[in-house]
């Protein structure tokens, strides 16, 4: 497998005209892209539109450039967008290609595998069968990265449905319940099913800990490498699987961290050193893509420190975190266009948070 990684700008959610250059100069071929994870300047909140938008808009140019159908697009491409670019963050995608091509020897280089659950029924979402659909396209995600050792897994980042008006509406015109009426509040239990469902096809947590009272509120139950995000646009959960791995041809390794709080720069060092950039090198031209979490600290401190994240009514918590933790490592990596996503429910320890770092080699 060879894995090849391309960040490009967004001067708004449907501007695709930076990866339509790169693929009409040949840089990128369109039949290779197997996934693209980014961030629009929308709320970060259950009424983003800004994320279908984006989806759309690069399907439609795919589409075109493949002479293929939307629903061939559709099956063949992820996409997983953030909404929210506060502070420093800056809009961008980062588009991922997969090829058949193979190296001899036994060094670990960057592997991507794929999956996606079936569409949920909205009293599924945040519930067991949403952790246990999770955990089952993980499993399938590490066995097409070729995958055997759940060590060598470094970031699962998984995007799937939260509860809008309309799922709820569905719901209650069949009877059933739902674990919250809250679109919003439903991204707590989203997210959490799906950090618990990486962590179940990791090892990380034993299945007979786990049950619907648990999702969003046992946070003593999580995984290190998992990144969850949920948002209406989605039916489905989509599951990018990343690890490094013997046999890949890939010019790039990925490496992660855990974050203590959202000013943590040495977690972020951490990362970058864990990837294969030692705090110290001159090597910022060689960091390809930052991934990471933000969570506001259930204490309501940092570093001892009072902050108003947690009772701000006017800015929700997510936002004041994404733009905190965005400065923090654009301070670092001296690039702005990272992927930071808010809310860290079974994502590592409560007011941590993961981050993984791509690196060329």
């Amino acid at each position: 497998m060879k894995v090849g990684v391309h960040k490009i700008a967004m001067a708004s959610p449907d501007d695709v005209s930076a990866l339509e250059k790169l693929i009409d100069r040949g840089t990128v071929k369109p039949e290779d892209i197997v996934a693209v994870i980014g961030k629009t300047e929308g709320n970060g909140g259950a009424n983003d539109f800004t994320r279908g938008y984006a989806t759309l808009a690069f399907r439609l140019m795919l589409s075109r450039k493949l002479g293929i159908t939307l629903a061939d697009i559709i099956a063949r491409i992820a996409f997983v967008w953030s909404g929210g670019t506060e502070g420093v963050l800056s809009p961008h995608a980062t588009v991922f290609t997969r090829t058949d091509e193979t190296a001899s020897g036994l060094e670990r280089r960057l592997v991507l595998g794929i999956a996606e659950t079936r569409n949920l029924l909205p009293e599924e979402v945040g519930t067991m069968v949403h952790v246990r659909l999770v955990a089952d396209a993980v499993r399938q995600a590490l066995k097409q990265a070729g995958v055997t050792d759940p060590a060598d897994v470094h970031y699962v980042q998984v995007k799937g449905p939260l509860l809008t008006g309309a799922a709820i509406s569905d719901a209650d015109a069949r009877g059933a319940s739902v674990v919250t009426r809250d679109p919003n509040g439903s991204k707590v239990f989203a997210r959490g099913a799906m950090g618990l469902g990486v962590g179940l096809a990791l090892g990380e947590i034993e299945e007979e800990a786990l049950s619907d009272g648990a999702i969003g509120r046992k946070l003593d139950l999580y995984s290190c490498v998992a990144s969850t995000s949920a948002g209406g646009e989605l039916k489905a959960c989509e599951v990018l699987l990343f690890a490094n791995a013997p046999g890949s041809a890939s010019d790039y390794r990925i490496g992660h961290a855990v974050l203590k709080d959202v000013i943590d720069a040495a977690g972020v060092r951490a990362a970058l050193d864990n990837a294969g950039l030692p705090a110290g090198s001159d090597g910022e031209a060689r960091i390809a893509a930052v991934f990471a979490k933000a969570e506001a600290s259930p204490t309501g401190r940092v570093r001892g420190w009072r902050n108003t994240m947690l009772s701000d009514a006017d800015i929700n918590y997510e936002r004041h975190a994404r733009a905190a933790l965005g400065a923090v490592i654009a301070s670092v990596t001296g690039d702005p266009a990272i992927f930071v996503s808010g809310g860290t429910e079974h994502q590592c320890a409560p007011g941590e948070a993961p981050i993984a770092a791509i690196i060329r080699c």
